[in-house]
């Protein structure tokens, strides 16, 4: 395989991507080394699988589409999961010593892999504990015997507190055991955009045989289709073609069903007719659970006294729970020293912090937001759509959202009683502004460290 140097590129999306993420965040997040390349390849060092992992979650997309932009190619980024050169030799999170099968390696053909799966969500590695037990349950019979119970099968739950995980679990356990499965795998927002491609190229006959002919169809965060009626039309037709004909169907979604207010009656009764289960916070005990597991599948050693205080400082989701590991991992990297408990305050003091703002209200919000914008509190939670009462009231929602646990059909009702499709248009208008007026990240970030501020006096 021909090498070629795109270290030049390499280089500059590094740079560009240190300036739009922050310092802070780049020197944690972006612990890795340029190990070659082929013409439409980058291979990249970094320190362990469970950095490896994580960094394919957060950023090898964004990454990749830097180096698209620059380059004019789509490049794949490969990993290779070693120490580097320079680190001493009692650094911690380092390479495995046993080979890892989802790490691409010289010479090594890369395991089998359905296309729209990913490897390291399978029920192995799901932890199981009082929040999901049914749920888990209920989608390992499914795996067991799919078309015949449970069908459909809908997951909802909030963020990071492993829906997907439980789904991708399914289709990689049903492709393990019957390989010639066909298994669609994709998100609610991916099956519309496809949808319309479709209609624009006039394919839609393949696009519904793709669909209807699947065995297995796993759909991700259905709450997208909310007001898409071509997609939601598109979608009851061909949850009637595999139901009529015994194919399992698995979905998920931020929150229940009967929620989704923008969604067709007959769709819903769809959704309804299978197994509907709920997905909760884990527990403490889980918690520490679910960082033993990921410390484990990474090599990574961490001390119990360091588990159980990440276990009982964060207690939103699972995700919250991986990136403070993550930290610590990189920090083990980077400077070479073994995880201790010491470290893990230190390093994570500020993450602790954050994960106390559960005591952030949406009063606290409301009367940061009204003394800055010079507005009554009043206001913001009345009637008025004047330009300079609607504007900080979008950007409270926007702060609502982004620092609290609170579902939009929730913010909703905390903000005067509006339908949740309100704070989710006025959470769009804050983003689309955030992209042209970098002034703007400021003043909010301003806001709510005076909300943080605030909530912390009590």
């Amino acid at each position: 395989m021909n090498e070629i140097d795109y270290s030049p590129f390499w280089n500059e999306s590094l740079k560009q991507l240190e300036q739009e993420l922050g310092e802070h965040e780049f020197a944690i997040w972006f612990n890795i080394e340029y190990a070659g390349a082929t013409p439409n390849s980058i291979r990249v060092r970094v320190p362990s699988a469970f950095y490896r992992d994580q960094f394919v979650k957060a950023y090898q997309k964004t990454f990749e589409a830097k180096l698209a932009d620059l380059t004019g190619k789509n490049l794949t980024l490969e990993f290779l999961v070693e120490k580097k050169q320079t680190a001493p030799e009692t650094a911690k999170g380092g390479a495995p010593k046993s080979p890892d099968p989802a790490a691409p390696a010289a010479g090594r053909p890369a395991r089998s892999k359905h296309p729209s799966l990913r490897t390291d969500l399978t029920f192995e590695n799901f932890v199981i504990g009082e929040n999901n037990s049914f749920a888990a349950n209920a989608a390992l019979a499914i795996a067991k015997n799919p078309g015949t119970a449970y069908n459909p099968f809908l997951i909802y739950g909030g963020v990071g507190l492993g829906k997907t995980h439980l789904m991708q679990s399914i289709g990689n356990r049903v492709w393990a055991e019957a390989g010639k499965a066909k298994i669609i795998c994709l998100s609610a927002e991916e099956f519309t955009n496809e949808f319309i491609q479709s209609i624009h190229d006039k394919t839609t006959h393949a696009f519904k045989n793709k669909y209807r002919q699947a065995d297995i169809l796993l759909i991700d965060d259905i709450n997208f289709l909310e007001k898409k009626m071509g997609s939601q039309e598109e979608l009851f037709h061909t949850f009637n073609a595999l139901y009529d004909t015994n194919k399992q169907m698995v979905f998920t979604c931020d929150r229940p069903v009967s929620e989704l207010k923008n969604l067709s009656d007959r769709l819903r009764s769809r959704f309804e007719r299978g197994l509907n289960v709920d997905l909760q916070p884990p527990n403490y005990e889980t918690r520490c659970a679910i960082l033993r597991k990921k410390a484990e599948s990474a090599k990574l050693p961490v001390p119990t006294e360091v588990t159980d205080i990440i276990a009982k400082n964060i207690s939103t989701n699972v995700r919250d729970l991986e990136a403070a590991l993550m930290k610590l991992s990189a920090y083990a990297a980077l400077v070479g020293k073994s995880i201790t408990l010491e470290i893990a305050q230190q390093q994570l003091k500020d993450v602790f912090s954050q994960s106390k703002h559960g005591n952030v209200t949406i009063d606290h919000i409301l009367r940061v937001v009204a003394d800055h914008f010079k507005i009554s509190y009043g206001d913001l939670k009345g009637k008025k759509r004047t330009k300079n009462i609607a504007y900080p009231r979008q950007v409270a929602m926007y702060i609502a959202r982004e620092i609290t646990e609170y579902s939009t059909t929730e913010l909703g009702l905390e903000f005067g009683g509006r339908d949740h499709t309100t704070v989710m248009h006025g959470c769009q208008k804050i983003e689309e502004r955030l992209k042209l007026d970098p002034a703007l990240e400021t003043n909010i970030q301003q806001i709510v460290a005076a909300v943080k501020e605030m909530s912390a006096k009590g």
